[in-house]
C-alpha cells in the first residue's frame, strides 16, 4: 500500500518539476530554433496547465482525507 502512495507522489512531483520547466520558458521567453523556425510560447502554455493538473491530481490521489 505504501508503494503505491510513494509511487503516486513521486510521479507528482515528476510533473510539478516538469512544469516548472515550463514556467520557466514562459518567462524567459528563449529564442527556440527547430528546423529553422521559432518554437512559439503557446505550447508552453498548454503543457504547463496539462502538468500542473496532472501533478495535483496524483498529489490529491497519494493523500485521501483522513474520516471522510
Amino acid at each position: 500500500m505504501h508503494s503505491q502512495i510513494t509511487g503516486l507522489k513521486v510521479a507528482a512531483v515528476i510533473f510539478g518539476l516538469m512544469a516548472l520547466g515550463q514556467a520557466g520558458r514562459l518567462a524567459t521567453q528563449p529564442d527556440i530554433q527547430v528546423g529553422g523556425s521559432s518554437m512559439p510560447l503557446w505550447p508552453s502554455a498548454v503543457a504547463l496547465i496539462v502538468l500542473l493538473g496532472l501533478c495535483l491530481w496524483l498529489w490529491r490521489l497519494a493523500n485521501p482525507r483522513r474520516g471522510a
